[in-house]
């Protein structure tokens, strides 16, 4: 890793962020000897400019930050420390240095549940469910959506939202399946949509229309 940690005067700052949830915890200043020192323990050290010496955070208190990854900038002079805390970061107590709840966004675990999905695919163990719907072939994949999404449709109409919650969710685990059999990703959906949530799609999207007429 390629550091240049010259350019400042011997620190260079270093972002720290939850590596499960992509909140930002805090930032903190790095020297070469806390860069090493955070390489060799895996627990996240820096340059304390106030007191003049290293400190590895949570020594005190026990709320270690457990290095996963370490990344440096295009200028080589910026770190993204991802990290695993055990606990608040602040020393006020607070999840992060901007008193802001360090919460997973549930939507992100779709990414992690296709990338499972997809592990299953390559791997197809015996005796998995998931294993079997991709033996089963993508014509009884897509009848599995069509199912869900009936079922889905039809305690949306009874009015359970617990129901809908259950069956939804089936409706979307068979839809990831379906994906992954397919070559896609959920997140190219996402992009789908954006691209949609733009005001002149609708327009774009006709005057191709009319182009390939």
């Amino acid at each position: 890793m390629n550091v240049d940690f010259d350019k400042m005067g011997g620190l260079v700052p270093a972002i720290i962020q939850d590596a499960e949830t992509k909140n930002v915890l805090m930032l903190g200043y790095m020297n070469n000897e806390a860069l090493d020192i955070t390489l060799q323990t895996k627990k996240v050290t820096f340059w304390s400019r106030s007191r003049q010496c290293l400190w590895t955070k949570g020594e005190t208190s026990g709320h270690y930050l457990h290095l996963v990854d370490i990344a440096v900038d295009c200028d080589n002079d910026t770190l993204l420390v991802k990290v695993i805390p055990d606990g608040p970061t602040c020393h006020t107590g607070t999840d992060t240095c901007w008193g802001e709840k360090n919460e997973r966004n549930p939507i992100l675990f779709l990414s992690e549940l296709q990338r499972f999905i997809e592990q299953r695919h390559e791997e197809m163990p015996e005796n998995s469910y998931t294993t079997r719907l991709f033996r089963d072939g993508i014509n009884k994949i897509a009848q599995k959506v069509g199912e869900e999404a009936v079922e889905t449709i039809i305690e949306a109409c009874n009015g359970n939202r617990e129901k809908v919650i259950y069956e939804g969710s089936d409706l979307l685990y068979h839809l990831l399946v379906m994906l992954t059999e397919e070559g896609l990703r959920i997140e190219d959906l996402a992009q789908q949509l954006q691209e949609r949530h733009d005001p002149e799609w609708d327009k774009r999207r006709r005057t191709e229309k009319a182009n390939h007429q």
